[in-house]
């Protein structure tokens, strides 16, 4: 059997997409609605408090195009916490409207196609718990994807010994690389928990360079022969204080 790779968990991850139900939200007296997104500002307050503590993050965004209208993705230490603010979240009097489309459970990883053994705790690595338990940014745009590898006939990414990994790894992370600054990336693997491998979400400030980075590794030999890829889901920062606007 060939060598698996290793994986360094951090936080649980939750991806929760929905559609809103306008014509039904519509209906609504000025006031009703206040006070429906009176009460998902604070749901969201109480996610900065403690994406601001550091003992976990989120994101809100405002989908593009017909898939969904909304994305919420949310990390946590257990997955008990998140199965919790999820009931909460379906708890809030704005899910009435809320139309859920797409959810996706995982786990945010690191793997050792990459790592150099240095004999010390990687949990205690600043730079590795950073990549682990991430301050998720508030970048204007977020695409988000999930993945599989490939498991067909000579495209069979589970039968290419560790040395042959490692090498496509070092070139598809080089791509990733050359991205810094521009694209954020988070890595989730959901291999036990959700119907495809992993997840893949990016943040940038300028939307073309998810369609340049996506693109460029299109021609590397780890997507090219290896990826297979779900929807993609792209969209528009929502800032709390910009909801009521939303929502009207």
């Amino acid at each position: 059997m060939n060598e698996a790779a290793q994986t360094l968990d951090g936080w649980y991850s939750l991806h929760l997409l929905y559609n809103v139900d306008w014509p039904s939200l519509r209906l609504l007296e000025e006031e009703e609605l206040n006070t429906l997104v009176s009460e998902l500002k604070g749901f969201l307050e109480r996610q900065e408090e403690v994406h601001q503590k550091n003992e976990g993050s989120y994101s809100f965004y405002n989908i593009t195009g017909q898939k969904a209208d909304l994305i919420l993705w949310m990390l946590r230490p257990t997955i008990d916490e998140l199965n919790t603010l999820e009931l909460e979240f379906n708890k809030l009097q704005i899910s009435d409207f809320l139309i859920p489309s797409y959810s996706y459970v995982s786990i945010v990883e690191l793997s050792n196609y990459l790592a150099k053994d240095s004999g010390e705790d990687p949990y205690q690595n600043e730079f590795v718990r950073k990549r682990l338990y991430p301050a998720v940014p508030k970048s204007q745009y977020i695409c988000f994807y999930p993945m599989d590898k490939r498991r067909q006939g000579d495209d069979n990414w589970y039968m290419l010994d560790m040395e042959k990994r490692r090498e496509l790894m070092r070139s598809h992370g080089m791509i990733g690389r050359s991205y810094a600054g521009k694209v954020r990336q988070f890595i989730t693997g959901s291999i036990g928990l959700d119907e495809y491998e992993w997840g893949v979400t990016l943040f940038s400030d300028d939307m073309l360079q998810f369609k340049k980075l996506i693109y460029e590794m299109r021609f590397d030999e780890v997507s090219a022969r290896y990826g297979d890829f779900g929807d993609f889901f792209v969209g528009v920062h929502l800032p709390t204080d910009s909801l009521s606007a939303f929502f009207r």
